[in-house]
């Protein structure tokens, strides 16, 4: 009646989804009432949409339509937000099948030493987007209690370690001039000076290994690579606009010279 195996069924019992209306004592076989169809077949699409036991065990026991229906809403936009970052993935690997690597602008350039207010921790890549928003909101947040602007666009280094290891040192900073006091995680940081090569990437995130490998390509292929952090430079991000397609983010690898190579 319900297309649940014997097999679901002794699982939603386990987990108190689905407890059987009796017991028999001697054999151990779970009989239920025809009134508990509906609610089987309700656990059944609420699985088929992927929600967790744990949030069916809540929906099921909402002591009110208003809390059954949040808790229900919420796990839609969950999978509202996972189908626009499947989109955006698929967007991605189609042009990256259709549209082989293309020849990206690198520009130069000379960065001297940079006053900023930082968060530097060890972050895993699978943190990386929630500390990333967490780290930067942190910082504008600082900077707007004591009144000091800005200098220049929020930016992050990523250690080598982070990219060979999918953790490793990040630090989110915002330059600033002149000093100030630091509070809680942030802290006052000189970011050293560097020569770059630098390629602009618009758009979302899910294709920026496009733009590193284009740039990495041109670096390695002129020899001219050094030891030393990427440098993420965000033009236009999440802070400015919820349309990814109108980002833009620098992407600047550590030379040893400015000039192009002829």
């Amino acid at each position: 009646m319900t297309h649940l195996s014997v097999k679901a069924l002794r699982h939603y019992h386990a987990v108190g989804v689905l407890v059987p209306a009796e017991i028999d004592p001697a054999s151990g076989y779970r009989f239920y009432v025809p009134d508990q169809v509906p609610i089987a077949q309700v656990i059944r699409r609420f699985r088929d949409l992927g929600m967790p036991l744990d949030e069916i065990r809540e929906v099921l026991g909402a002591p009110d339509v208003d809390a059954r229906n949040k808790l229900i809403v919420a796990h839609m936009r969950r999978m509202e937000a996972q189908l626009a970052e499947t989109q955006t993935m698929v967007a991605s690997l189609r042009a990256l099948l259709e549209r082989p690597l293309a020849s990206t602008a690198v520009e130069h350039r000379s960065v001297g030493p940079i006053r900023a207010l930082a968060i530097s921790e060890h972050v895993s890549a699978s943190d990386l987007d929630e500390w990333w928003n967490a780290a930067f909101r942190a910082l504008d947040a600082t900077l707007a209690a004591a009144t000091v602007p800005a200098a220049g666009p929020r930016t992050a280094l990523f250690s080598a370690e982070y990219f060979e290891l999918e953790a490793g040192e990040v630090v989110a900073y915002v330059p600033i001039t002149g000093e100030m006091d630091a509070v809680g995680r942030t802290r006052m940081v000189e970011i050293p000076p560097a020569e770059l090569a630098v390629a602009v990437h618009a758009g979302s995130h899910a294709d920026l290994d496009r733009t590193y490998g284009a740039l990495g390509t041109y670096v390695a292929e002129r020899e001219i690579g050094v030891a030393g952090p990427i440098r993420e430079q965000y033009l236009i991000s999440a802070f400015d606009t919820t349309d990814e397609s109108r980002h833009v983010t620098e992407v600047c690898w550590p030379v040893f010279q400015t000039k192009p190579a002829s």
